[in-house]
């Protein structure tokens, strides 16, 4: 299992989020470890400009996005975009996707968002013919009718990733893409849900067994402080509430909340809790750094406390 790390912007004046993002990408480099993944936040940087910036600063780790709404740009506009990205990162580039939720699409794009697998099926057909030029984008289907020109091709093997949450969606990734990005699933939902509905999807189309991107909060902390975290987890990052999607994620699983989801407490319980993800199946663990503290400094000191053991785990899990 690869140990990579999530790097999204935060609350601070835009120019400040970005030195950030990239120091962070360069740090994530140079303490060994082996992906970083940025979020595509709706009211914030794009997710595919930010990691072609990170490999100006960058030459070996993977960049990931974690994942890209398909509503939000044609797939001749993603293709266009994420092929640039891979080749400004000298093939880096691990292209996450997915279709997102409701609020999102519907509540603040203003699209609609009925049939979320079919647009996806849709929208990877589109997109796999684009990415594997150059040469004429010719592809009709259900949603899209294009016919289009590219003069551009991925300067290395570029990984698509879906985001994929229930039966019909893993299916499909499993059939037309390279594997998965998850939030909000546990263990056993990653052993008993996600893993054989993906990979008997995968062996029939004769793909190779997918990837299984898991994302998951990580606190180092005393155990007298592994409340607090949770807490502080689901005070930031709770979002099963407002997304079926995750809810219906969360019910083949043993976890309630991004609270449960969350790995806290000392090195040696982080550690299990890893190795209790590799063994149910996951290829790539993507960490979600959760500082505590009171005020500044404390959760500066806590970042870089829980960050540097997260290294150390990295060559182990190598």
């Amino acid at each position: 299992m690869r140990i990579g790390v999530m790097i999204g912007p935060e609350r601070r004046d835009t120019a400040r989020k970005m030195d950030r993002m990239l120091d962070d990408a360069e740090w994530a480099e140079n303490a060994g470890m082996h992906t970083a993944w940025v979020p595509q936040i709706p009211s914030d940087f794009d997710a595919l400009i930010a990691v072609a910036l990170m490999g100006t600063r960058t030459s070996r780790i993977e960049l990931g996005t974690a994942v890209v709404p398909l509503q939000a740009q044609h797939p001749i506009a993603l293709a266009r975009q994420a092929l640039s990205a891979h080749a400004a990162t000298q093939g880096r580039l691990a292209l996450g996707v997915g279709p997102s939720h409701h609020w999102v699409v519907r509540d603040m794009l203003g699209l609609p968002y009925d049939k979320p697998a079919a647009y996806t099926r849709d929208y990877l057909q589109v997109l796999d013919a684009a990415l594997s030029g150059p040469g004429r984008v010719d592809a009709e289907n259900d949603t899209f009718t294009v016919h289009n020109p590219l003069d551009l091709a991925p300067v290395a093997p570029m990984p698509v990733l879906v985001a994929a949450l229930g039966p019909v969606m893993l299916a499909l990734a499993g059939r037309h893409a390279d594997g998965t990005v998850l939030w909000m699933a546990d263990e056993r939902a990653v052993a008993e849900h996600v893993v054989p509905r993906i990979s008997k999807a995968a062996a029939e189309a004769g793909r190779q067994a997918p990837r299984i991107v898991a994302g998951i909060p990580v606190c180092l902390c005393r155990p007298s402080e592994v409340d607090a975290a949770r807490e502080r987890a689901n005070r930031i990052l709770g979002e099963a509430e407002v997304s079926p999607n995750y809810q219906r994620l969360l019910s083949y699983g043993d976890a309630r909340d991004v609270g449960d989801l969350c790995a806290a407490g000392d090195e040696e319980a982080i550690a299990a809790r890893f190795r209790r993800f590799a063994e149910a199946g996951v290829t790539d663990l993507s960490v979600r750094l959760l500082p505590i503290g009171e005020g500044r400094e404390e959760l500066v000191a806590s970042k870089r406390r829980t960050r540097e053991m997260i290294a150390g785990l990295a060559a182990e899990f190598r």
